[in-house]
Parts: C-alpha cells; structure tokens; sequence
C-alpha cells in the first residue's frame, strides 16, 4: 500500500513538473515573440526627429499617397510641439497605394540628401495634384520638389538604388510582421492604438508621458 501511495505521490509531481515546464516555456515563447515584433518597429534607416533618449517613441507606418496620413500629420506634429523634448517620431513606410512605392523612393532618396521632412511636407501639401482614386503619379510630383534644396539629378539617380529598395521591402516587411493593413498605423513605446483615431493617439501618448514624471 505505501509502494502504491509513493507511486501514486511520483507521477503527480511528475505530472506537475511537466505541467509547470509547459506554461513557463509557452509564457517564454510569447516573450520572444513580442521581443521579434518590437525589433521590427526601428530599423537604421528610418527617418526620426526628436530626442534619442526621449521618454515616448512614436513610429508611424505612413503612405505618402494616403490622404488620412496627410489629415494626420499637422496635429501629430502639433502632439509633439506640445511636449518638448519628450517625444520622438519615427516614420516607417508603407506604400500601399498604387504607385506610392514610386513616391516612398523619392522620399527615402531625398532623406539622403537630408531633406526627409522637407519633402515630405511638400508631397502632403500637393497630395490632390498627384495622387488621385488610390493611385500615386510620381512623374505629377516632381515639380512640387523645387525650391527644397534637392539636388534632383541625385535624387532619381539614387531612388533605383538597390540599398534603397531594400529598405522600402524591409519597411513592408515589418508592416506585415506587425499586422499593419492600413495606413496611418501607430505605435506608441511599441504598443499600437487600442482602437483608431487620433484622440485616441493622444491619450496612448498622454499615459506613457504620465508613467515618467
């Protein structure tokens, strides 16, 4: 009896141990699955403004041909005037338009060039002029390129680099890693929007500012 009692007593600490190893080694694989998904939010190459060590990161996935992002981008940057110092905006692209592929490798070419933002700014403000039921025309944005800076020899020379288009397929590559499907998509310290808006982008922002005062 006390053979069976001892038997009986093994196999359920057995049974416990082995229980035990699961839970933890499926809690470790959702660890470095969200460590995977957190690497692909920065990569080198993407254009940032704000401080390094600032306490709140933004990574946006944008389309230059989206008109929701173009809507999105004054008060993003309004977000950020309002808290100096405090925030930084990292912009990853996400050409899901038709021919916006074309328009993300005019603008990664001029962020060679150091004119990321400048060129950004300008394709928002002319978006209507070249960009039209869904579909991108870079030959129509062009002229609104001038009186930036560019040098626009260097510019189209260096937009079928293949180093460029790498980063472009990486950028999309990280959207699908991330279950980006549409554009604005935002991450706030790497976590994404409970639900989409922009009040709702301000208040992710407003809690993560308020876990480092």
């Amino acid at each position: 009896m006390q053979r069976r009692t001892a038997y009986i007593l093994a196999l359920v600490a057995i049974i416990a141990l082995g229980t035990g190893w699961y839970f933890f080694n499926q809690g470790t694989q959702g660890q470095e699955s969200t460590a995977i998904d957190r690497s692909a939010l920065v990569r080198m190459h993407s254009p940032s403004e704000g401080r390094v060590d600032a306490p709140v990161v933004i990574v946006e996935f944008f389309d230059p041909a989206c008109g929701t992002c173009r809507e999105f981008y004054p008060w993003v940057k309004q977000l950020i005037a309002e808290n100096p110092g405090r925030i930084r905006l990292v912009m990853r692209y996400a050409p899901f338009h038709k021919g916006s592929d074309k328009v993300v490798a005019v603008l990664e070419a001029a962020r060679r060039q150091g004119k990321f933002w400048q060129t950004l700014e300008a394709l928002f403000d002319s978006q209507d002029e070249w960009a039209s039921n869904h579909t991108a025309k870079v030959d129509l944005t062009w002229k609104h390129l001038n009186g930036i800076g560019l040098n626009l020899e260097q510019l189209a020379f260096d937009m079928t680099a293949p180093d460029l288009q790498q980063a472009i397929a990486q950028d999309l590559q990280d959207a699908n890693t991330l279950g980006v499907s549409q554009t604005p998509e935002y991450f706030v310290n790497g976590k994404p929007l409970p639900s989409f808006g922009f009040q709702q982008l301000r208040e992710l922002v407003a809690d993560e500012l308020a876990k480092t005062r």
